[in-house]
């Protein structure tokens, strides 16, 4: 017998029969003899109508209530799954965060999980009990309800494998794993068997929307193994296990792209040092997060224009920030373009292999795409275009790598 948790996405319980599926899948499981806990998210779209209930009710509204509003979606969830399970025969019991309890920061709307007390969880799932537990929800500190921000049961139920001492989280989502591209846009993207910790890290980050990044990261620390796969077949998913686990490392494992990107850039800027804590400094201070940054002086190295990412919905205050130090900064224009993509190469293999960079360079410019920004890491490398060459650069880079499915 093993401790096994499964985690059903809000797309798999959107409604009384696919919350009857999802039972059927835990019941073949628990017949089978493993121990399960399952990990469930709020019904589709319920999380959008609590969101806005709330934000129309108090514009301005106070983060503990907004999580006590927002988190009331997994509570339906638990208690229909835990009843589903009982009608078929199954001994289920559902759990809040604050029942396990979920410990957590606290950073309302967006807290981290700090502790999982499974102690309990864990006697009653030795004993053939199925514990139901609500994901995306915990306890912070003075005992408020606290949320984890989007995606956040994926993280709820890594960290519950992991406080289990679980052999595998299986996360039930409405696609059957992680591809080597999106397959909306590549025909030919091919669905991976496995892939490293590091290298779904990299694409949870660019904008592969299987995974949360947070789950990822903790599946990653506490070495959990993740299976992806879908709640509407029975195809085997995508195995996320640590890099010595893969034998053939390809060179290149996928191509991720992230459409929330927005270009600023600052024009002719005293060329001196400090210059660049004074611009990212105030924006950190408004919670700002800058990513990819390119700089490029003057020939007499007295002036440089400064341009940088940051995500679209966020570029409004950016430039406000910007605009309202412009006397202190002392540059000549503050120019802004969300019309942009990111589109990233990414693979362990990059390691050991030269050449990955020259590739996508070279397949790029023989489509007539101009590259605006790059940046590296040691498994990935980002390239910021016009958002109108998307589809052509992510299909023409999946050929170029030697991803294209039989």
């Amino acid at each position: 017998m093993a401790r096994i948790v499964q985690k059903f996405g809000g797309t798999s319980v959107a409604d009384l029969d696919r919350i009857r599926s999802a039972a059927g899948r835990v019941k073949r499981a628990h017949d089978a003899g493993d121990r399960i806990a399952v990990v469930v998210s709020a019904m589709a779209g319920a999380t959008n109508q609590l969101d806005l209930w709330t934000r129309s009710i108090a514009r301005l509204h106070d983060a503990r209530e907004y999580d006590v509003v927002v988190s009331s979606g997994e509570q339906v969830s638990v208690g229909l799954m835990a009843l589903a399970l009982q009608d078929i025969g199954v001994a289920a019991r559902s759990w809040l965060g604050w029942q396990v309890p979920i410990r957590t920061d606290g950073m309302h709307g967006r807290a981290r999980i700090t502790r999982i007390d499974a102690a309990e969880i864990g006697r009653r799932m030795d004993s053939g009990e199925v514990a139901v537990v609500a994901g995306f929800q915990g306890l912070g500190p003075r005992n408020r309800v606290t949320t984890l921000g989007r995606g956040g049961s994926d993280a709820t139920a890594v960290a519950l494998a992991s406080a289990l001492g679980a052999e595998r989280c299986d996360i039930f989502t409405d696609v059957d794993g992680v591809y080597t591209s999106d397959p909306r846009i590549v025909a030919k993207a091919r669905k991976l068997d496995r892939i490293s910790y590091e290298e779904m890290l990299e694409m949870a980050s660019l904008g592969a929307k299987v995974l949360q990044t947070r789950a990822v990261e903790i599946a990653m620390r506490h070495r959990v193994t993740v299976q992806v796969l879908s709640s509407f077949s029975d195809a085997p998913g995508t195995l996320l296990v640590d890099e010595d686990e893969i034998v053939e490392k390809d060179i290149v494992s996928g191509i991720a792209y992230s459409r929330d990107e927005a270009k600023v850039t600052l024009t002719r800027i005293a060329d001196r040092p400090g210059v660049a804590a004074s611009i990212f400094g105030p924006l950190a201070d408004s919670g700002i997060n800058v990513d990819m940054i390119v700089q490029a002086s003057s020939h007499d190295g007295r002036f440089t224009d400064l341009t940088f990412t940051v995500g679209r919905t966020e570029l409004a205050r950016a430039l406000e920030v910007l605009a309202g130090r412009k006397a202190d900064l002392g540059y000549d224009e503050l120019l802004s373009d969300p019309s942009v993509v990111k589109v990233s190469v990414i693979g362990v293999g990059m390691r050991t292999h030269a050449g990955v960079a020259q590739k996508m360079f070279q397949t790029l410019s023989k489509r007539g795409i101009n590259i605006q920004v790059i940046s590296t890491s040691e498994i990935k490398i980002s390239v910021l275009i016009a958002e109108e060459y998307t589809e052509l650069a992510l299909r023409s880079l999946h050929s170029a790598y030697g991803l294209d499915a039989e």
